[in-house]
């Protein structure tokens, strides 16, 4: 049997198709934009074509993310917190850690050993410590947002941005241009900022595992995560499309009316109500 997740985030929109054993199938990471229920219609049939299977082949699919509810054909959603933590634990048995740092939020789930989440903190109050941070960053050193892993990657001297303000650290980043600091410095002084923020949120003890956009396309960030806490940072498959895996796990154990399958953890949390019978 065939079961897909849809994450309809504020940035971007993911889309991942697994078979029953969880064996990730298709994957599909479109801009969300203004229109959600389009993007969730796009990434969908994108995982589907990435996998050579229709929508006539699929048992069940579920929503998750800022825009579920937008997600009409799903059978139905669960919370992004459940499903990123849901999705993590498939892969690294807890007691474990969750680091997932998107485009426009950051949370930390901590899991308990049975794969339950104990807790949760949450940054959706400002850009500090997202990829919005990074976004206007590389916008203020006038590179593109994928170019600035690289740019970093030549830093020598190791500068801090002492705000967490996005606004701030803008307007510091350009007092330090113009003191004549080299862009590579300033790229990986952003990305300290980033982490420094990250570690703030809450204590990242015991086993971490990190997910999200960010950690997929910034490399440094896991590293320097890792030197922050001088310990491993595990990255899991598909970090990027991590929520969206979750619920795909929530469809297929949804469908199956029986709880989890064999050998898989518990659900984290009360399943919302299906909205199509």
């Amino acid at each position: 049997m065939i079961y897909a997740g849809v994450d309809s985030g504020s940035w971007n929109t993911k889309a991942v198709v697994i078979d029953g054993g969880a064996r990730v199938r298709g994957t599909c990471v479109v801009r969300s934009g203004a229109d959600l229920a389009g993007a969730a219609e796009r990434a969908y049939d994108g995982a589907l074509g990435a996998a050579g299977l229709g929508r006539g082949e699929v048992t069940a699919v579920w929503a998750t993310g800022f825009g579920r509810q937008s997600v009409a054909f799903a059978d139905g959603s669960r919370t992004e917190l459940d499903c990123h933590g849901r999705g993590a634990a498939h892969y690294v048995p807890g007691p474990l850690t969750v680091v997932d740092i998107g485009g426009q939020d950051a949370k930390v789930i901590r899991i308990d050993a049975a794969g339950q989440r104990l807790s949760h903190r949450m940054n959706r109050k400002c850009a500090a410590g997202t990829g919005s941070f990074l976004d206007e960053i590389a916008l203020r050193l006038g590179v593109p947002i994928e170019g600035l892993g690289a740019l970093a990657s030549g830093s020598a001297e190791p500068l801090e941005l002492s705000s967490f303000c996005t606004v701030f650290a803008g307007t510091e980043l350009l007092t330090l241009i113009r003191g004549g600091k080299r862009p590579s410095d300033l790229a990986m002084a952003a990305y300290r900022s980033l982490v420094k923020r990250i570690v703030a949120m809450d204590v990242l003890d015991g086993r971490v595992v990190a997910t999200g956009g960010v950690i997929a396309h910034h490399p440094a960030m896991v590293a320097l995560l890792g030197a922050e806490l001088r310990g491993e940072i595990i990255v899991p498959p598909h970090p990027q499309e991590m929520g969206a895996f979750g619920a795909a796990l929530a469809a297929r154990d949804g469908a199956a009316a029986v709880g989890p399958s064999a050998g898989e953890r518990a659900p984290l949390a009360a399943v919302e109500a299906p909205r199509h019978a």
